[in-house]
């Protein structure tokens, strides 16, 4: 895992921000999309990978000749495939036991986990405005926690899943930005991708999942919006900054999901949710601010 990670940069291309927003965005409909899906929730993990890579692999394969990996560089991608798989099995699995909100609260914690590595591992220093977005999000974050989460054995089982594939997907995202400094990101995610993609299956037929589906529209879209889209836009985004603001961005994700939950499953939305979402997103309009400068 690297000991260093890139922090947002002058050269900091114009779209990198909006692309980091509208990836959290997009993930978030993951969770809805496995619920609807009628295959074994790592099995629909294992397909939201495999319908994307022929489109993946096509993207890499220019920058996979125009810069080769090292052979140090190829292992951070192998791992980070392992640490994909583990975190989309838990997660995927979590999501059936409880809540959606719950499920991407739990499962996005590398929001809250990020900036604590940033401030204690990396001895990053934020800036002000930075600090006072940090304690924004964490403050909205812990008020849609305390708001959505239910203490009930019925969904304990899931949050624990979910909470687990928020570690894993903490240790992803660091092996990702370790790597993204020198390779392009289509090539960061194909090969993150392959190797993900048979731990799963594996996984699935260990588990005696349904494995082919009936209908195949949500695992397309799973594919499509997930992967393809939302991950592939994350992981374009995710060289150009520091654990912090990435922390920040992710927590934009469980309040899209309160909303969803609330839309599609009658998951009621409350006051406190209402309250954090608002939190959340002034503590990214504030973030903004630096980056530009």
């Amino acid at each position: 895992m690297p000991t260093s990670t890139p922090v947002a940069r002058i050269g900091t291309p114009r779209l990198a921000f909006p692309a980091l927003i509208l990836a959290n965005l997009i993930l978030p409909f993951g969770p809805v999309l496995v619920r609807l899906s009628d295959v074994g929730p790592v099995a629909a993990a294992f397909w939201r990978l495999t319908l994307a890579l022929p489109v993946l692999i096509l993207l890499a394969l220019p920058g996979l000749r125009r810069m080769p990996p090292s052979p140090r560089e190829w292992g951070a991608l192998l791992l980070s495939g392992l640490f994909f798989a583990a975190d989309l099995a838990a997660w995927h699995i979590g999501i059936l036991y409880t809540k959606v909100t719950n499920a991407t609260i739990f499962g996005n914690m590398s929001g809250l986990i990020l900036p604590a590595w940033a401030l204690l591992v990396l001895r990053q220093r934020p800036t002000g405005m930075q600090a006072a977005a940090l304690i924004l999000a964490g403050a909205g974050a812990l008020v849609m926690m305390g708001g959505s989460y239910e203490l009930s054995p019925v969904y304990l089982r899931g949050d624990l899943f979910c909470l687990l594939a928020g570690i894993l997907y903490t240790a992803y995202l660091l092996i990702v930005q370790g790597v993204r400094g020198r390779l392009d990101s289509w090539s960061v995610l194909a090969v993150s991708s392959v190797a993900s993609a048979p731990p799963l299956l594996a996984c699935a037929l260990l588990l005696g999942e349904r494995v082919m589906p009936t209908d195949w529209t949500p695992l397309v879209i799973l594919a499509l919006s997930s992967q393809l889209v939302g991950q592939g836009l994350l992981t374009y985004a995710i060289g150009w900054f520091s654990p912090l603001v990435l922390g920040l961005s992710l927590l934009l994700q469980p309040a899209v999901s309160a909303l969803l939950g609330w839309m599609l499953f009658g998951e009621w939305l409350s006051p406190t949710d209402m309250l954090g979402t608002a939190a959340v997103g002034a503590a990214l309009v504030l973030v903004r601010l630096p980056v530009r400068a």
